[in-house]
């Protein structure tokens, strides 16, 4: 008997730890289950022919809003190819409207609703015995019998969650790749527009257990490790033992991903971040608004002070990469109360601002609220609003231009100087992104794909556009953020010609080359190799962050900023022979 798991995941990085943990949960109790993993751009008959290839006796997917439409297509393929092959689905995209996935595909034998690994582990043990019992003995299964009748097993109970196996056992399989990791189920929060607020039963794995698991991680060096708790720290105390540990295991490599409420951060957890390693520990935070009526709407208690409080005093501390969420589309949010939701939070400074439109997903409180309110969305996946009581369709897609600008210009870290000086010239941030992008739409630039070189060109462009007067400062931000992030040897026409002269930069490094207090990496070095490892140039602008006037700042490539990837950067105008 041939059991295949099977996942689509939106970028090959991503790992699915679903089909992991009921493969490990099935095999536990002695049934051999195959699993494939495969990503949204692979072509559908190459992920057909690799299933084909196995010709499983029963196939079961894993179904998300990104995966769902491409699914629905394979499963037919796969009806059609392998007629005897029973196939089942699973997934918070079918859970919700299982009878109705029966209907729409007939070919389905059946759906696993909601948590999945004992009703797998049933599946599994009714398969290999030959179907000796019933499947109406396992819960969780929505089905259709042999004569058409569609069958709904009572829910599962809520798994202890010290009774799900670790998924993981040859992590090298996942080499520069994301592993997701869960130490809790169920999340004591009720936001209208979220699934997990379905799952009342808050659980939580032993803290003894998670801190071996993690050990598992730090000793094979595992790049990242994304944990998919709703909210962490729901349960402060424990999530500051868990921190607590991974700062005391540091392995100096491997980074750690939390969702976590900003307003349950205390001072004790902000001491204990200060003596972390950067880059140790990145936090995702949903603001989703700031508007309080908003926030009450979808029944979603933030105290939006306290919250602001902790992102900045973690932010000066730099050392941990903060991403803070915004949802636009929310009951009782129209264009202005947005444009002050954005600007509140982009002051925060923090790492990545990710502008996400509201999905009205199957099943949550918010698509009753949509229903009632005289929302639009669209029919299929994901499902995203299109108009509402406060926002219509065409203030939509004024927000979708600031978005796109807001991803490929700041979350992307690479204009950080060149923003910081641009943006003094709008009325705030919103409009600076929002006239950008009508920039970008006007010249038919939206529809393309630019490399992060030509994306130095349009912000150009567009800045001398709004303020010409302002050519020779933009140009000095824009040079700066290009070295700061690319070792270029190949200068682009429009940062001009170097300003120091060849001599000048040869003296430079051959003292360079002399001084002891070089950083590690440079040492030992000659002046020829120190050139190629770093970047000498000259400002004679206001750069943001450095002082007035004349100076020559060096960019080294071998230390770069753990949270951004930028390159160090050092002052040495005292160490230049100027030649007048």
């Amino acid at each position: 008997m041939k059991i295949l798991l099977t996942a689509v995941n939106a970028k090959y990085i991503h790992s699915n730890l679903a089909v992991y943990s009921l493969k490990a949960y099935a095999e536990r109790q002695g049934t051999p289950v195959s699993l494939l993993e495969f990503t949204i751009n692979q072509q559908p008959d190459e992920i057909l022919g690799e299933i084909y290839r196995l010709r499983p006796d029963v196939v079961a997917f894993s179904v998300y809003i990104w995966n769902v439409s491409l699914i629905r297509v394979l499963a037919e393929d796969i009806h059609k190819i392998l007629p005897e092959t029973e196939i089942w689905m699973g997934g918070p995209e079918v859970s919700w409207n299982s009878r109705e996935m029966l209907e729409q595909l007939p070919f389905l034998r059946g759906i696993l609703r909601g948590e999945g690994e004992k009703s797998f582990g049933g599946l599994c043990r009714y398969y290999c015995s030959g179907r000796s019992f019933s499947l109406k003995e396992i819960r969780g299964l929505v089905f259709r019998e042999q004569n058409g009748t569609v069958v709904c097993t009572p829910e599962q109970e809520p798994l202890d969650m010290d009774q799900l196996p670790f998924p993981y056992g040859q992590p090298e399989e996942f080499e520069n790749r994301i592993l997701y990791y869960e130490s809790s189920r169920g999340c004591p929060f009720f936001c209208s527009y979220c699934l997990s607020s379905l799952d009342r039963h808050l659980r939580f794995r032993s803290l003894n257990l998670v801190l071996r698991e993690l050990s598992f991680f730090l000793e094979r060096r595992v790049r990242q490790v994304k944990f998919v708790d709703r909210t962490f720290n729901a349960d402060r105390s424990r999530a500051r033992r868990i921190w607590n540990f991974l700062k005391d295991q540091d392995n100096g490599y491997t980074n750690f991903h939390f969702e976590i409420e900003g307003d349950l951060l205390e001072e004790e957890d902000l001491e204990l971040f200060s003596g972390m390693r950067p880059g140790l520990i990145q936090l995702e935070i949903g603001v989703q608004s700031t508007n309080p009526e908003t926030l009450k709407a979808v029944r979603r208690h933030t105290d939006f002070e306290k919250l602001s409080r902790r992102v900045e005093a973690v932010g000066k501390l730099h050392n941990i990469h903060q991403h803070l969420d915004l949802i636009a589309g929310l009951p009782g949010e129209g264009l202005e109360s947005f444009r002050r939701s954005f600007c509140q939070v982009y002051a925060l400074k923090p790492q990545q601002l990710q502008l996400g439109f509201l999905k009205v997903l199957k099943g949550t409180e918010m698509e009753r609220i949509a229903e009632a309110g005289g929302y639009r969305w669209k029919s299929e996946p994901p499902y995203e609003v299109l108009e509402t009581p406060w926002l219509s369709y065409g203030e939509i897609r004024r927000l979708k231009l600031a978005e796109e600008m807001v991803e490929i210009f700041f979350n992307s870290g690479q204009f950080q100087k060149t923003l910081a000086r641009a943006g003094q010239g709008f009325a705030d941030p919103f409009a600076f992104y929002e006239r950008l992008g009508l920039f970008c739409e006007e010249r038919g630039w939206l529809s393309k794909s630019h490399s992060r070189i030509q994306r130095y060109q349009i912000l150009r462009e567009f800045l001398l556009r709004e303020a010409p007067e302002q050519e020779g400062v933009f140009r000095e931000c824009l040079v700066y953020d290009l070295y700061a992030r690319e070792n270029l040897k190949s200068r682009p026409e429009w940062a001009g010609e170097e300003g120091l002269s060849r001599e000048a930069v040869r003296q430079f490094y051959r003292q360079a080359a002399k001084d002891p207090n070089l950083p590690e990496g440079y040492r030992g070095r000659d002046w020829k190799q120190l050139k190629s490892m770093t970047h000498l140039e000259e400002f004679r602008e206001a750069v943001p962050g450095f002082r007035e006037g004349y100076k020559c700042l060096l960019f080294t490539y071998e230390t770069r900023d753990p949270l951004d990837g930028s390159a160090a950067v050092w002052d040495v105008t005292e160490k230049i022979q100027r030649q007048e």
